[in-house]
């Protein structure tokens, strides 16, 4: 196959070939350049709000680092506090309520000093004697066994020897202390509703080094999220998530974060941020290595770029205002020159648009356009003369090609009628000759009415009854037939006699050699496609045995063929015919367009 000339795409009259260059070599160009200044400016816009909201996460990660730093500073005072490590280590010196009362006085007073202004911290403190102190009210009543197995998991294994604190009882590769950023949230709900907390496990010592009990120092990491983002601004979002993509909190319910921004972010900890195209959002996110987590601002790239999107609308506005003025003129200009040409051009579309029965008008014409005008009027002429005569010879040759198809049939079928009437009136007396010549006379006077092509479906049918009352008679009633059609398509319009030499196949090659009794099924039925459906099925011997048998016939069949050549020339093309092997039997079946007859419609409306 041959490419094509990139010339056929080019504008071929004057007025496009005009706006044609003036859109690539001076519009397209300039309209690049501006889109790609003002992509320009949006990026730098995108990257200053981006380092703003960068700086915004970074301070919100110091005040995270503060949080953490205190809770070491707050470990430190309660293991030199010598108040908390007596009744740690001799807790049988008082009370325990004397115990509880004193701990928890000093859990008051480091809140009231190092969280002021947070003060969602919670302490938990174990010694070894079976005690447990904490700042808050538990879900759960205190016991010392969970609480144990859960400093055990966070910091190693260790023997626990009740009333025994030499550090020599535990193991050397035991953890001082430990982070854990998804620690279960054991304050009572009223109190917090956060499900994890960060908390920092570890072991209290005293300045030999001697460890006397264990302390958990837990932070809301939800209610500081929160109380940082207070004077945030409504049209953000922010999130913290873990390492592996898990949201632990966010600035409201309804915020999400998609799993692919998640896996984007997890792939590059160390890049500032990233533009999500399916939210059409600018994404900043800090990663804090400690915990593993990633701090993540989530603005609307529609509020970065409003008053650049203004600008640009008005600017693009007036440029394209006056890119129009400027191809209006040029059109105004071509169409002086033009004007004579585009004249003839829609003179001659409406020619061929009209099958050449109009003629190009000359008084408006001058020049070479007149000349060209008054050649093609004379072509005109000449053209239409030479269809006139081949459409009359061709219709001619239809008309006899048609006449004489029908006129080929006729005596074949005849023939076999009158040797059937003839061994009829030997075998019986005269009421089936009369009864079989009512028949043939009904299939002679339709096939001799050369005028009509098409009949009704009823009065087909009517005619394939009559063919079968004959051929019952001569086959001795040895077959029986089946009709199936829809009593709404008895007014559509079938061509004359194609269901008969159909039928006729069906006896003679199907049927007719049969033994048993033999079936024929005549169906027909409309198809969505807008066709009518009719076919001819039988359980005879089939394709195969009534070719064999047909090799001693001295007359070809002209059936099939005389139907297909009918239905060619009556509906161009839009017409199948095809015979299947059913094996037992065969099925023929030929489609044409489905039309309704007016009687039949005004049958309805009645």
């Amino acid at each position: 196959m041959t490419k094509p000339d990139w010339k056929t795409f080019l504008p071929h009259k004057l007025r496009y070939r005009l706006f044609g260059a003036f859109v690539v070599l001076i519009l397209l160009p300039f309209s690049v350049l501006n889109v790609y200044n003002y992509g320009q400016i949006e990026s730098l816009v995108e990257q200053k709000i981006s380092e703003q909201s960068h700086e915004q996460l970074v301070q919100m990660y110091g005040s995270l680092e503060d949080q953490m730093s205190i809770a070491f500073k707050t470990l430190i005072f309660l293991e030199q506090d010598s108040a908390v490590r007596n009744a740690l280590t001799s807790p049988d010196n008082r009370s325990p309520l004397e115990n509880k009362s004193l701990v928890e006085e000093k859990f008051k007073m480091i809140n009231n000093s190092f969280f002021l202004y947070n003060p969602s911290v919670y302490f938990t403190l174990l010694d070894f004697h079976d005690n447990v102190y904490t700042s808050y009210l538990p879900k759960k009543a205190l016991a010392y066994g969970p609480y144990r197995e859960q400093f055990r998991k966070h910091l190693g294994e260790m023997t626990f020897i009740k009333g025994n604190t030499d550090s020599n009882s535990f193991p050397s590769e035991e953890l001082l202390y430990r982070w854990d950023a998804r620690d279960t949230n054991h304050v009572l709900r009223e109190l917090s509703s956060s499900p994890y907390l960060l908390s920092l496990y570890a072991y209290m010592k005293d300045s030999g080094g001697k460890r006397y009990g264990m302390a958990r120092i837990s932070i809301d990491y939800s209610y500081w999220f929160q109380s940082m983002l207070k004077d945030s601004q409504s049209n953000q979002e922010y999130f913290l998530i873990t390492g592996n993509g898990e949201t632990i909190a966010r600035s409201s319910e309804k915020a999400v974060l998609s799993p692919d921004v998640t896996r984007e972010i997890a792939l590059h900890p160390a890049e500032a941020y990233l533009t999500d195209n399916d939210s059409d959002t600018l994404i900043n996110y800090v990663y804090i290595q400690s915990l593993d987590w990633y701090m993540v601002n989530r603005i609307p790239l529609a509020v970065l770029f409003t008053e650049i999107s203004g600008l640009k609308q008005r600017y693009f506005l007036t440029f394209f205002g006056f890119t129009a003025a400027f191809v209006l003129m040029a059109f105004m200009i071509s169409a002086t020159f033009t004007r004579p040409l585009s004249h003839l051009q829609n003179q001659m579309k409406e020619v061929v648009r009209k099958n050449l029965k109009v003629r190009i008008p000359e008084g408006r014409s001058r020049g070479e356009v007149l000349e060209l005008t008054r050649t093609f009027n004379t072509m005109l002429d000449d053209a239409n003369q030479m269809i006139a005569r081949l459409k009359a010879e061709e219709r001619q040759k239809e008309a006899v090609h048609f006449h004489m198809l029908l006129a080929q049939m006729n005596p074949h079928f005849l023939l076999n009628t009158l040797n059937t009437m003839k061994w009829s009136a030997i075998r019986s007396g005269n009421e089936e000759i009369s009864e079989m010549c009512v028949s043939l006379g009904k299939l002679l006077e339709v096939s001799l009415n050369s005028q009509v092509e098409l009949v009704y479906l009823k009065d087909e049918i009517e005619l394939v009854q009559a063919y079968l009352h004959i051929q019952r008679i001569r086959y001795r009633d040895s077959f029986e037939v089946t009709c199936e059609f829809d009593d709404k398509l008895e007014y559509a319009l079938v061509p004359k006699l194609s269901l008969q030499p159909l039928v006729e196949n069906a006896i003679h090659h199907g049927v007719g050699p049969l033994e048993q009794l033999g079936q024929i099924r005549i169906g027909i039925y409309r198809q969505d496609t807008g066709k009518l459906m009719l076919e001819v099925a039988d359980n005879g011997i089939g394709m195969e045995e009534s070719r064999r048998q047909q090799m001693t016939r001295t007359r070809p069949g002209i059936g099939l063929s005389n139907l297909k050549e009918r239905l060619r020339l009556l509906f161009k093309g839009q017409s199948e015919l095809e015979v299947i092997d059913t094996k037992p039997g065969t099925l023929v079946r030929f489609s044409i367009p489905f039309l309704l007859s007016t009687p039949y419609l005004q049958k309805r409306s009645d």
